[in-house]
């Protein structure tokens, strides 16, 4: 059904005079169970099949997309794609793949991105949610449980593209989460853990993860404000993928292409300390983000984008590559109603040789983060500013919870000042391990 839908959309858009075009179609089903105090709080189920159309005529584009695909529909979503292309403006780096850029090996079978499972039906899912609030509520010195939750997911989708690429995917999603709160009224605190999985047979129990939630809020009970100062601070594993997120953003191929990214004139730069690298890998088994082909049709592989410290690769869709007078990185990303843009797969940090609890007794003094909210990161210089919230480190050891700070730094010399630990986890879409930086400014008290 799926492959007839796109190849409908890619006929009408001819009809109507798209020199060039792709279609998609997703049928996707969602069910999720929220629980509170023992028992059913929310319980939802979304299913349902989408489609969605780009069409380009001589340098412009346009993107419609639906959730009604009768075949009168269908031709209505066409012209209307084609007369809004018609009034665009002109960009002469969009287009298709040529036919020998395109991915051949599609077969994604040992990705393993489905689990022939049976799905968990909705008991199940209140089950697991009812064992996760238990365990959380079991930790001593927890008052309350805001939320547990379970799902399930799955979504199919089939993209057919005018220059003659076709391929599809079938990807499942498990996940168990849990938020905890200890303390009464000022003195409240909370926090949260949750895990996702494409098997099931790799989710950690609800117990575990319940217990975690529970355990991380007593931790924070009694949270004040660190003092105001210049000191080292520990980005927690938790929240580390973070701030490699700035500079996979800052070498994000519509950035650079825009001059909006503090790394705009660092490629073949060091970037981050010697003997690190980011290395994407879109190939990973039973990992979400996972895929053999990008949503241009361009096969997907193994790079280093950091390699020993030097900054080797932006990352890069058609479109931007054409702007920039190179070669997409087979990175393009797409939703039913736009265009590709450039993102990414799994990411992997390279480890240190410390422990965390060795980072944090090098520190001396200065501030575990485990949590972080707001942002005001200047794109263009890399300023950096965020809410933190985590532990105060005193003599080598955690000392008490803080909350209410603001750290803050420059992102350049930031990252070229971290150590990284060994403890990375598993599972994570960027793997990256707890990051020591120092020199860092905190206003708290």
């Amino acid at each position: 059904m799926l492959q007839d839908l796109t190849h409908a959309l890619l006929r009408a858009a001819r009809e109507e005079g798209a020199e060039e075009a792709e279609a998609m179609a997703i049928r996707a089903s969602a069910t999720g169970i929220d629980v509170r105090e023992g028992r059913l709080e929310h319980a939802e189920r979304a299913e349902g099949v989408e489609i969605g159309l780009r069409v380009l005529i001589a340098g412009r584009q346009a993107s419609v997309s639906g959730a009604d695909h009768r075949a009168e529909t269908i031709r209505t979503m066409a012209r209307r794609a084609v007369a809004m292309a018609r009034s665009a403006p002109v960009d002469d780096s969009l287009g298709l793949a040529d036919p020998d850029q395109l991915a051949h090996d599609l077969d994604a079978s040992a990705l393993q991105l489905f689990d022939p499972g049976a799905a968990p039906d909705p008991a199940a899912l209140e089950e697991r949610a009812l064992r996760a609030e238990a365990a959380a509520l079991a930790v001593e010195g927890v008052r309350t449980v805001e939320s547990a939750s379970a799902s399930h997911s799955e979504r199919e989708s089939w993209m057919a593209l005018s220059n003659g690429f076709e391929g599809g995917q079938r990807r499942s999603q498990h996940t168990t989460s849990c938020t905890a709160i200890s303390g009464t009224g000022a003195g409240m605190e909370r926090d949260h853990a949750g895990e996702g999985r494409i098997w099931a047979e790799n989710m950690p129990s609800p117990e575990e993860i319940g217990q975690l939630a529970g355990e991380r809020a007593v931790a924070r009970s009694g949270a004040r404000k660190p003092p105001t100062g210049a000191f080292p601070i520990l980005y927690d594993e938790r929240i580390s993928s973070g701030l490699i997120g700035h500079l996979l953003a800052a070498v994000n191929g519509t950035a650079i292409v825009r001059g909006a990214s503090w790394l705009r004139d660092a490629m073949e730069m060091q970037v981050l300390p010697e003997g690190i690298s980011l290395r994407e890998n879109p190939h990973l088994p039973r990992m979400s983000s996972s895929r053999m082909f990008d949503a241009e049709g361009l096969a997907t592989g193994p790079r280093d984008i950091v390699r020993d410290g030097v900054l080797t690769s932006w990352t890069l869709d058609l479109a931007t590559a054409r702007k920039l007078g190179l070669t997409s990185t087979a990175s393009a990303v797409r939703g039913l109603g736009g265009p590709p843009a450039p993102g990414l797969s799994n990411i992997a940090m390279t480890e240190g040789a410390a422990s965390r609890e060795a980072l944090i007794a090098d520190m001396g003094r200065g501030l575990l983060v485990t949590s972080l909210l707001g942002a005001s990161i200047n794109p263009t210089t890399g300023d950096y500013s965020r809410g933190a919230a985590g532990f105060w480190v005193e003599n080598g050891q955690i000392s008490h919870p803080v909350n209410e700070c603001t750290i803050a730094g420059n992102l350049r010399e930031m990252l070229m000042r971290l150590t990284p630990a060994n403890d990375a986890r598993d599972w994570r879409a960027t793997r990256v391990p707890s990051l020591l930086v120092k020199g860092m400014t905190v206003a708290g008290a």
